[in-house]
Protein backbone atom coordinates (compact mmCIF):
# COMPACT_ATOMS: atom_id res chain seq x y z
CA UNK A 1 0.00 0.00 0.00
CA UNK A 2 0.95 3.59 -0.52
CA UNK A 3 2.05 5.20 2.19
CA UNK A 4 1.53 9.52 2.22
CA UNK A 5 4.76 10.99 0.94
CA UNK A 6 5.53 7.83 -1.29
CA UNK A 7 5.54 8.50 -4.85
CA UNK A 8 3.90 6.37 -7.40
CA UNK A 9 6.20 4.58 -9.74
CA UNK A 10 4.74 3.14 -12.92
CA UNK A 11 6.43 -0.44 -13.62
CA UNK A 12 5.96 -0.85 -17.61
CA UNK A 13 8.39 -3.29 -19.91
CA UNK A 14 9.19 -2.28 -23.41
CA UNK A 15 7.27 0.08 -25.57
CA UNK A 16 4.51 -1.37 -27.67
CA UNK A 17 3.10 -0.61 -31.22
CA UNK A 18 0.02 0.64 -29.63
CA UNK A 19 2.70 2.97 -27.83
CA UNK A 20 3.52 4.12 -30.85
CA UNK A 21 0.72 4.53 -32.38
CA UNK A 22 -1.01 6.41 -29.52
CA UNK A 23 2.30 8.93 -29.43
CA UNK A 24 2.58 9.58 -32.90
CA UNK A 25 -1.37 10.18 -33.16
CA UNK A 26 -1.92 7.71 -35.97
CA UNK A 27 -2.97 4.25 -36.21
CA UNK A 28 -1.41 0.96 -35.34
CA UNK A 29 -1.62 0.18 -39.03
CA UNK A 30 0.46 2.82 -40.15
CA UNK A 31 2.73 2.96 -37.51
CA UNK A 32 2.92 -1.23 -39.13
CA UNK A 33 3.78 0.20 -42.55
CA UNK A 34 6.71 2.76 -41.67
CA UNK A 35 8.51 0.08 -39.91
CA UNK A 36 8.40 -2.36 -42.57
CA UNK A 37 9.15 0.26 -45.17
CA UNK A 38 5.38 0.00 -47.07
CA UNK A 39 4.16 2.53 -48.92
CA UNK A 40 0.71 4.51 -48.64
CA UNK A 41 1.86 6.31 -45.91
CA UNK A 42 2.45 10.67 -46.09
CA UNK A 43 5.30 12.41 -44.93
CA UNK A 44 3.79 13.85 -42.06
CA UNK A 45 2.78 10.51 -40.97
CA UNK A 46 6.15 8.81 -41.31
CA UNK A 47 7.67 11.75 -39.40
CA UNK A 48 5.40 11.45 -36.65
CA UNK A 49 6.03 8.11 -36.25
CA UNK A 50 9.84 8.30 -36.53
CA UNK A 51 9.90 10.77 -34.13
CA UNK A 52 7.65 8.44 -31.46
CA UNK A 53 10.24 5.73 -32.12
CA UNK A 54 12.82 7.64 -31.30
CA UNK A 55 11.16 9.19 -28.45
CA UNK A 56 9.73 5.48 -26.93
CA UNK A 57 12.98 4.01 -27.72
CA UNK A 58 10.81 1.17 -29.30
CA UNK A 59 12.42 -1.66 -30.59
CA UNK A 60 10.74 -3.51 -33.99
CA UNK A 61 10.50 -7.27 -32.86
CA UNK A 62 12.54 -8.89 -35.48
CA UNK A 63 10.81 -12.34 -35.63
CA UNK A 64 7.07 -10.59 -36.02
CA UNK A 65 8.77 -8.41 -38.86
CA UNK A 66 10.28 -11.29 -40.78
CA UNK A 67 6.93 -12.67 -40.80
CA UNK A 68 5.72 -9.23 -43.06
CA UNK A 69 8.43 -8.01 -44.92
CA UNK A 70 9.50 -12.02 -45.43
CA UNK A 71 13.74 -11.15 -45.08
CA UNK A 72 15.47 -12.31 -42.28
CA UNK A 73 18.42 -10.26 -42.19
CA UNK A 74 21.00 -12.68 -43.02
CA UNK A 75 22.99 -13.20 -46.29
CA UNK A 76 25.06 -16.40 -46.69
CA UNK A 77 28.50 -16.76 -47.70
CA UNK A 78 28.73 -20.14 -49.55
CA UNK A 79 32.54 -21.93 -49.76
CA UNK A 80 32.13 -25.10 -52.48
CA UNK A 81 35.10 -26.68 -50.24
CA UNK A 82 35.57 -28.92 -47.69
CA UNK A 83 36.34 -27.02 -44.50
CA UNK A 84 40.06 -27.94 -44.02
CA UNK A 85 40.83 -26.69 -47.20
CA UNK A 86 39.02 -23.30 -46.05
CA UNK A 87 40.75 -22.48 -43.28
CA UNK A 88 44.15 -23.55 -44.63
CA UNK A 89 44.21 -20.93 -47.26
CA UNK A 90 45.07 -17.34 -46.45
CA UNK A 91 42.65 -16.26 -49.53
CA UNK A 92 39.47 -16.91 -48.04
CA UNK A 93 40.37 -15.39 -44.92
CA UNK A 94 40.82 -12.30 -46.81
CA UNK A 95 37.19 -12.44 -48.44
CA UNK A 96 36.05 -13.02 -45.54
CA UNK A 97 37.11 -9.78 -43.87
CA UNK A 98 36.13 -8.31 -46.81
CA UNK A 99 31.98 -9.83 -46.55
CA UNK A 100 32.50 -8.52 -42.80
CA UNK A 101 33.42 -5.18 -43.97
CA UNK A 102 30.68 -4.86 -46.69
CA UNK A 103 28.16 -5.67 -43.93
CA UNK A 104 28.85 -3.25 -41.67
CA UNK A 105 26.49 -1.04 -40.81
CA UNK A 106 23.27 -3.20 -42.87
CA UNK A 107 22.58 -4.34 -39.80
CA UNK A 108 22.84 -8.01 -41.30
CA UNK A 109 23.82 -11.45 -40.25
CA UNK A 110 26.63 -13.29 -41.68
CA UNK A 111 25.90 -17.14 -42.69
CA UNK A 112 29.02 -19.16 -43.32
CA UNK A 113 28.42 -22.50 -44.99
CA UNK A 114 31.01 -24.88 -46.39
CA UNK A 115 30.15 -27.91 -48.56
CA UNK A 116 30.01 -30.83 -46.59
CA UNK A 117 32.05 -34.08 -48.32
CA UNK A 118 29.40 -36.58 -48.29
CA UNK A 119 27.12 -33.36 -50.49
CA UNK A 120 26.64 -33.09 -53.51
CA UNK A 121 25.23 -29.80 -53.05
CA UNK A 122 21.46 -30.42 -52.96
CA UNK A 123 21.40 -30.28 -49.04
CA UNK A 124 22.65 -27.19 -49.26
CA UNK A 125 20.30 -25.82 -52.22
CA UNK A 126 17.52 -26.83 -50.08
CA UNK A 127 18.57 -24.91 -47.03
CA UNK A 128 19.50 -22.16 -48.82
CA UNK A 129 16.56 -21.52 -50.71
CA UNK A 130 14.53 -22.43 -47.70
CA UNK A 131 13.89 -18.56 -46.53
CA UNK A 132 16.75 -19.00 -43.64
CA UNK A 133 18.66 -15.96 -45.72
CA UNK A 134 18.12 -12.95 -48.06
CA UNK A 135 20.79 -13.95 -50.27
CA UNK A 136 24.09 -15.41 -51.25
CA UNK A 137 27.62 -15.12 -52.15
CA UNK A 138 29.02 -18.40 -53.59
CA UNK A 139 32.97 -18.86 -54.14
CA UNK A 140 35.53 -21.63 -55.17
CA UNK A 141 33.06 -23.32 -57.25
CA UNK A 142 34.55 -26.15 -59.43
CA UNK A 143 33.31 -27.15 -63.54
CA UNK A 144 29.77 -26.62 -64.32
CA UNK A 145 28.70 -25.68 -60.56
CA UNK A 146 24.81 -25.68 -60.68
CA UNK A 147 24.51 -24.33 -57.43
CA UNK A 148 24.38 -20.38 -58.31
CA UNK A 149 22.12 -20.76 -61.29
CA UNK A 150 19.79 -22.78 -59.31
CA UNK A 151 19.87 -20.26 -56.24
CA UNK A 152 18.83 -17.65 -58.76
CA UNK A 153 16.27 -19.44 -60.77
CA UNK A 154 14.45 -20.26 -57.15
CA UNK A 155 14.71 -16.57 -56.52
CA UNK A 156 17.33 -16.19 -54.17
CA UNK A 157 19.39 -13.35 -55.10
CA UNK A 158 22.95 -14.20 -55.56
CA UNK A 159 26.68 -13.19 -56.64
CA UNK A 160 29.51 -15.68 -57.42
CA UNK A 161 33.18 -14.75 -56.69
CA UNK A 162 34.79 -15.64 -59.77
CA UNK A 163 33.33 -16.26 -63.42
CA UNK A 164 31.04 -19.26 -63.37
CA UNK A 165 31.96 -21.79 -65.93
CA UNK A 166 28.26 -22.19 -66.74
CA UNK A 167 27.66 -18.87 -68.15
CA UNK A 168 24.15 -17.57 -67.56
CA UNK A 169 22.75 -14.88 -65.66
CA UNK A 170 24.42 -14.76 -62.72
CA UNK A 171 26.12 -11.84 -61.55
CA UNK A 172 29.30 -11.93 -60.66
CA UNK A 173 32.94 -10.44 -59.33
CA UNK A 174 36.31 -11.47 -60.23
CA UNK A 175 39.88 -10.05 -60.16
CA UNK A 176 41.56 -9.58 -63.85
CA UNK A 177 42.88 -13.37 -63.74
CA UNK A 178 44.00 -13.04 -67.15
CA UNK A 179 46.11 -9.80 -67.14
CA UNK A 180 47.76 -10.82 -63.87
CA UNK A 181 48.95 -14.01 -65.37
CA UNK A 182 50.22 -11.96 -68.57
CA UNK A 183 52.31 -9.63 -66.58
CA UNK A 184 54.11 -12.14 -64.71
CA UNK A 185 54.59 -14.87 -67.40
CA UNK A 186 56.34 -11.14 -69.30
CA UNK A 187 58.27 -10.22 -66.25
CA UNK A 188 59.81 -13.66 -66.34
CA UNK A 189 60.61 -13.18 -69.66
CA UNK A 190 62.20 -9.86 -69.62
CA UNK A 191 64.21 -10.76 -66.77
CA UNK A 192 66.43 -13.40 -69.08
CA UNK A 193 64.25 -16.72 -68.46
CA UNK A 194 64.20 -19.47 -71.10
CA UNK A 195 62.29 -21.86 -70.26
CA UNK A 196 59.37 -21.22 -68.25
CA UNK A 197 57.05 -23.38 -66.62
CA UNK A 198 53.92 -22.78 -64.64
CA UNK A 199 52.07 -24.84 -61.75
CA UNK A 200 48.41 -23.91 -63.34
CA UNK A 201 45.84 -24.14 -60.77
CA UNK A 202 42.71 -26.77 -60.98
CA UNK A 203 41.54 -27.12 -64.81
CA UNK A 204 38.01 -26.99 -63.21
CA UNK A 205 37.99 -23.73 -61.85
CA UNK A 206 37.11 -20.65 -64.28
CA UNK A 207 40.85 -18.55 -61.80
CA UNK A 208 42.58 -21.68 -62.89
CA UNK A 209 41.78 -21.81 -66.43
CA UNK A 210 42.22 -17.81 -67.17
CA UNK A 211 45.62 -17.50 -65.27
CA UNK A 212 46.95 -20.73 -67.65
CA UNK A 213 45.73 -18.47 -70.49
CA UNK A 214 47.56 -15.66 -69.71
CA UNK A 215 50.25 -17.52 -68.46
CA UNK A 216 50.38 -18.89 -72.38
CA UNK A 217 49.89 -15.60 -74.04
CA UNK A 218 53.05 -14.15 -72.39
CA UNK A 219 55.04 -17.29 -72.99
CA UNK A 220 53.83 -17.41 -76.43
CA UNK A 221 54.34 -13.96 -77.55
CA UNK A 222 57.88 -14.25 -76.69
CA UNK A 223 58.67 -17.39 -78.93
CA UNK A 224 58.94 -19.81 -75.78
CA UNK A 225 57.82 -23.00 -75.69
CA UNK A 226 53.99 -23.36 -73.76
CA UNK A 227 54.22 -27.11 -72.81
CA UNK A 228 55.66 -27.23 -69.57
CA UNK A 229 52.11 -27.08 -67.59
CA UNK A 230 51.44 -28.90 -64.68
CA UNK A 231 47.98 -28.65 -62.74
CA UNK A 232 48.04 -28.37 -58.99
CA UNK A 233 45.39 -27.96 -56.23
CA UNK A 234 45.54 -25.05 -54.01
CA UNK A 235 47.69 -26.38 -51.20
CA UNK A 236 50.78 -26.19 -50.33
CA UNK A 237 51.72 -30.29 -50.64
CA UNK A 238 49.47 -30.17 -54.13
CA UNK A 239 52.38 -27.73 -55.13
CA UNK A 240 55.12 -29.15 -53.80
CA UNK A 241 54.20 -32.44 -55.88
CA UNK A 242 53.46 -30.67 -58.91
CA UNK A 243 56.79 -28.58 -59.08
CA UNK A 244 58.62 -32.27 -58.70
CA UNK A 245 56.49 -33.49 -61.78
CA UNK A 246 57.18 -30.37 -63.51
CA UNK A 247 61.26 -30.63 -62.30
CA UNK A 248 60.99 -34.45 -63.62
CA UNK A 249 59.69 -33.27 -66.91
CA UNK A 250 62.03 -30.50 -67.40
CA UNK A 251 65.26 -30.63 -65.91
CA UNK A 252 66.12 -27.57 -67.50
CA UNK A 253 63.38 -24.86 -66.10
CA UNK A 254 64.72 -21.93 -65.12
CA UNK A 255 61.36 -20.36 -63.90
CA UNK A 256 58.06 -21.33 -62.43
CA UNK A 257 54.77 -19.27 -62.55
CA UNK A 258 52.57 -20.51 -59.70
CA UNK A 259 48.54 -19.87 -59.98
CA UNK A 260 48.67 -19.32 -56.23
CA UNK A 261 50.62 -18.25 -53.28
CA UNK A 262 50.38 -21.28 -51.59
CA UNK A 263 51.08 -23.51 -54.42
CA UNK A 264 54.41 -21.65 -54.84
CA UNK A 265 55.22 -22.17 -51.15
CA UNK A 266 54.93 -25.89 -52.06
CA UNK A 267 57.18 -25.28 -55.38
CA UNK A 268 59.87 -23.23 -53.06
CA UNK A 269 59.93 -26.33 -50.56
CA UNK A 270 60.43 -28.52 -53.63
CA UNK A 271 63.30 -26.46 -55.61
CA UNK A 272 65.45 -26.83 -51.95
CA UNK A 273 64.59 -30.12 -51.09
CA UNK A 274 66.59 -30.57 -54.83
CA UNK A 275 69.33 -27.61 -53.98
CA UNK A 276 67.61 -25.29 -56.75
CA UNK A 277 68.45 -21.98 -55.45
CA UNK A 278 65.81 -19.20 -56.26
CA UNK A 279 66.16 -17.10 -58.02
CA UNK A 280 69.78 -17.88 -59.11
CA UNK A 281 68.28 -21.64 -60.71
CA UNK A 282 65.33 -21.09 -60.96
CA UNK A 283 62.90 -17.76 -60.57
CA UNK A 284 59.78 -18.22 -58.87
CA UNK A 285 56.32 -16.04 -58.99
CA UNK A 286 53.07 -16.50 -57.27
CA UNK A 287 49.56 -15.20 -57.94
CA UNK A 288 47.47 -13.62 -54.69
CA UNK A 289 50.35 -11.17 -52.94
CA UNK A 290 48.64 -13.45 -49.47
CA UNK A 291 50.43 -13.34 -46.01
CA UNK A 292 52.61 -16.10 -47.54
CA UNK A 293 54.27 -13.82 -49.93
CA UNK A 294 56.42 -11.96 -47.14
CA UNK A 295 56.72 -15.03 -44.92
CA UNK A 296 58.51 -17.16 -47.15
CA UNK A 297 62.19 -17.20 -47.94
CA UNK A 298 63.01 -15.68 -50.17
CA UNK A 299 60.41 -13.33 -50.46
CA UNK A 300 58.19 -13.94 -53.30
CA UNK A 301 57.28 -12.05 -56.44
CA UNK A 302 53.90 -12.14 -56.90
CA UNK A 303 50.55 -10.96 -58.56
CA UNK A 304 48.62 -8.97 -56.09
CA UNK A 305 45.00 -9.48 -56.54
CA UNK A 306 42.70 -7.45 -54.31
CA UNK A 307 41.04 -10.18 -52.20
CA UNK A 308 39.33 -8.33 -49.35
CA UNK A 309 38.23 -6.37 -52.29
CA UNK A 310 36.68 -8.94 -53.92
CA UNK A 311 34.54 -9.52 -50.70
CA UNK A 312 33.42 -6.36 -50.45
CA UNK A 313 32.48 -5.87 -54.06
CA UNK A 314 30.31 -8.94 -54.05
CA UNK A 315 28.78 -7.82 -50.68
CA UNK A 316 27.98 -4.46 -52.14
CA UNK A 317 26.40 -6.00 -55.35
CA UNK A 318 24.43 -8.18 -53.12
CA UNK A 319 22.94 -6.13 -50.61
CA UNK A 320 22.24 -3.49 -54.14
CA UNK A 321 19.96 -5.89 -55.69
CA UNK A 322 18.30 -6.66 -52.13
CA UNK A 323 17.24 -2.86 -52.18
CA UNK A 324 15.90 -3.12 -55.63
CA UNK A 325 18.89 -0.64 -57.21
CA UNK A 326 18.97 -0.69 -60.82
CA UNK A 327 20.55 -0.72 -63.31
CA UNK A 328 23.14 -3.10 -62.07
CA UNK A 329 26.61 -4.44 -63.78
CA UNK A 330 25.98 -8.13 -64.45
CA UNK A 331 30.18 -8.50 -63.58
CA UNK A 332 32.69 -6.50 -62.26
CA UNK A 333 36.27 -7.10 -62.73
CA UNK A 334 38.98 -6.36 -60.55
CA UNK A 335 42.75 -5.13 -61.28
CA UNK A 336 45.51 -6.83 -60.47
CA UNK A 337 49.05 -5.83 -59.74
CA UNK A 338 52.81 -7.29 -59.92
CA UNK A 339 54.99 -7.27 -56.88
CA UNK A 340 58.07 -8.03 -57.30
CA UNK A 341 60.45 -9.10 -54.53
CA UNK A 342 63.51 -11.50 -53.88
CA UNK A 343 62.00 -14.71 -55.76
CA UNK A 344 62.02 -13.30 -59.76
Amino acid sequence: MTQPGDVAVEQRGAPTLEEVARVAGVSRSTVSRVINDAPGVSGRARQAVTRAIETLGYVPNEAARSLVTRRTNSIALVVSEPGERVFADPFFAGVLRGVHAGLSGSHRQLVLTMLAEDDDGARLEKYLCSGHVDGALVVSMHGEDPLPQRLAEAGLPVVAGGRPLTGGAVPYVDADNFTGALSAARHLVASGRRRIGTLAGPSDMAVGIDRLAGWRRGVSEAGLATDTVVHSDFTIEAGARAMADLLDAHPDLDAVFAGADIIAVGALRELAARGRSVPDDVAVVGFDDSVLATTVTPPLTTVRQPVEELGRTMTWRLLAQLAGEEPLPPSILLPTELVVRSSA
